[in-house]
């Protein structure tokens, strides 16, 4: 795992530094550098984990004719290199995922991510026809930003990074901005900063150096295909899907340094956790999990009872108002666009406790997106059935009603749910999603930023995800919805910058290609029956994992928030984006949620990340 960062253009080796040395924790263990006579550089920092003598990088063909440098991990690098080798390739080091690399570009081009099952943010400039080829993997674990200003074209695994480069101007997108609001994160291709570009998951961009031109094409896209073949081979399928978690838990497992296990006491992390002792049968397992002073929010309880039953090595921390409050700092300082999940906090304090005895951790991310795990799959057809019998008119007069219920501030509590299915069902499904789960309404972004709202425009990515499956069922859609655009932009952002801001590698068993190939082909009913989530999952791991596990209700890694806001423990400053954002507004809000007039925890989060990350950045 490490950072990648480079240019073609206008620039130095002294910029190529500054690039890279703006992020030292995505590479604590070496660095590299490559250069030309014709303005093209690469720069790469390491965090060793495979072949920790032969892994540096850059790294070049024999010939010097290709060039890559690679942040991430190839699963099937060693079958790849098999069919390297017998087709004549000759490797020259022990066992780098990199090199397989240039010798799979080699013998079958671009085509090459076709192959690949992994985690992988890489350029690879072929000198030869004069290309830079970038490339990001399927559900984009690994970050990768790119510019370009006139001529010059520059890419780095971190915002932080590329706007070290002495062409790139810092000035805050207002699109950008809008969209984090209507969605707590903003949605890949766009940044926070006007200009530069997230490539997105699943693409491919190619730079010509003659031309300078910029190309970009999706080559994998999350694609719901069910197979109504399963639906009477059940025992079958159930079998498949189990042994292939396990192969996904076992690729995961193999490093050159040691591996730990997050253990949230889940369903999800608690069958990476069973699996993996299955796996290492013999050898202690570290396990490590986060707990907290708010009650409602503490899962402790079971993590500990898991750890116990798998006989982990199992470590714990707890985190209160004082303990967020020194991780808002590291993590602030280095963030590099505002992202409103609160449970980035946690996550930062998890990896921190890990880092401390491993290199690499496993983790439960993507079970929900693909298993239908989240509330809202539940509350589709209720909201169906709401939109047929209560007209609009009593609609709005009964959710202002439900306002004056009193708050609290406890982990989802009943009226927190009821009033967010409400907020969500006062606009078209194409946007349901995007609404139930940020920090602002349609309406309410209007007030903040003083002008009316373009739905299509600021909703864009959440539209084009809910329409994409031609024929999908409202299930489906919301599946496509949370995979594509959630999954992406949200979950896997905050644990590649959690983990990466502690120097720590995060792997996801559950993302492995071929499990997901698998799960793709699975009827929905396997998945959402009635009112039960993953039911498949849950099925299947019935004999691993104790019945208190696979029954209790889901709970995210969220933090009391709303509660810290009301004590005084977290502030914001209304008027700090004066100019920008209508000041009194935001007042209006912040008043209201601490005189119990309403909860507006997550607004609150979103505008305090966003404050702090702007203190620290210093864009306008």
């Amino acid at each position: 795992m490490c950072g990648i960062c480079g240019f073609s253009g206008e620039g130095n080796l002294e910029d190529l530094s500054n690039m890279m040395a703006a992020m030292p924790y995505r590479g604590p263990d070496g660095d590299g550098q490559w250069h030309d006579d014709k303005g093209n550089y690469f720069g790469h920092v390491r965090l060793s984990i495979v072949d920790l003598v032969d892994g540096q990088q850059p790294l070049a063909t024999s010939d010097g004719s290709i060039i890559v440098i690679f942040n991430g991990e190839i699963y099937n690098h060693r079958s790849l290199r098999i069919a390297l080798e017998n087709r004549g390739h000759t490797f020259k080091t022990n066992h780098s995922d990199t090199e397989v690399l240039l010798h799979g570009y080699r013998e079958w081009g671009i085509e090459l991510t076709t192959r690949l099952n992994g985690m992988w943010a890489f350029a690879l400039f072929d000198r030869s026809n004069g290309k830079l080829w970038l490339s990001r993997d399927r559900f984009g674990k690994k970050p990768l930003y790119y510019a370009q200003r006139g001529d010059t074209f520059v890419f780095s695994s971190e915002l932080h990074s590329l706007i070290a480069h002495p062409n790139i101007e810092t000035t805050l997108d207002r699109l950008s901005l809008k969209k984090y609001f209507a969605h707590a994160y903003i949605p890949a291709p766009r940044s926070i900063i006007t200009g530069v570009s997230k490539l997105p998951a699943g693409h491919n961009l190619i730079f010509d150096l003659q031309t300078r031109n910029i190309s970009t094409s999706r080559y994998w896209r999350f694609e719901l295909e069910p197979d109504r073949k399963w639906e009477e081979k059940t025992e079958e399928a159930e079998e498949l899907l189990l042994d292939s978690l396990y192969r996904a838990v076992e690729t995961r497992l193999e490093a050159d340094v040691p591996v730990g296990i997050f253990l949230s006491g889940g369903i999800d992390s608690s069958a990476v956790a069973a699996l993996s002792v299955a796996v290492n049968k013999g050898h202690v397992l570290r396990t490590f999990s986060i707990g907290f002073e708010e009650p409602s929010f503490d899962e402790t309880v079971y993590s500990n009872s898991i750890a116990k039953l798998l006989g982990t090595k199992h470590t714990v921390e707890t985190l209160s108002a004082t303990k967020c409050h020194e991780l808002l700092e590291p993590i602030y300082s280095r963030l590099d666009e505002p992202l409103a999940d609160a449970s980035l906090v946690p996550s930062f304090l998890v990896c921190k406790l890990a880092q401390r005895d491993v290199t690499v951790a496993l983790g439960g991310d993507g079970s929900d997106e693909l298993f239908a795990g989240y509330d809202p799959f539940k509350a589709l057809r209720l909201a169906n059935s709401y939109r047929k019998v209560v007209p609009n008119l009593f609609h709005q007069n009964f959710s202002r009603l439900l306002e004056k219920i009193p708050v609290s501030h406890e982990y989802m509590t009943f009226d927190f749910k009821v009033k967010k299915f409400l907020s969500g069902l006062s606009y078209d499904g194409t946007i349901q999603n995007s609404v139930w789960l940020a920090p602002l309404t349609p309406a309410e972004l209007s007030n903040l930023f003083g002008e009316s709202i373009d739905i299509e425009e600021i909703y864009s990515e959440s539209i084009e995800a809910w329409e994409y499956p031609k024929t999908g069922n409202q299930i489906e859609r919301t599946l496509q919805f949370y995979t594509e655009l959630y999954l992406q932009n949200d979950i896997l952002t905050k644990m590649d910058r959690a983990g990466m801001l502690n120097s720590l590698e995060v792997r996801s068993p559950f993302l492995d290609i071929d499990f997901v190939d698998v799960v793709r082909q699975m009827p929905t009913s396997f998945k959402f029956s009635g009112r039960q989530t993953k039911k498949i999952l849950k099925k299947v791991l019935k004999p691993i994992l104790p019945k208190e596990i696979l029954d209790r209700p889901k709970s995210g890694f969220g933090m009391p928030v709303g509660k810290w806001f009301k004590d005084g423990h977290l502030e914001i400053d209304p008027t700090h984006f004066e100019g920008i954002l209508d000041s009194g507004f935001v007042s209006h809000l912040y008043e209201d949620h601490m005189t119990n007039k309403s909860d507006k925890r997550s607004f609150l989060w979103a505008y305090h990340v966003l404050e702090n990350w702007n203190r620290h950045i210093g864009v306008r």
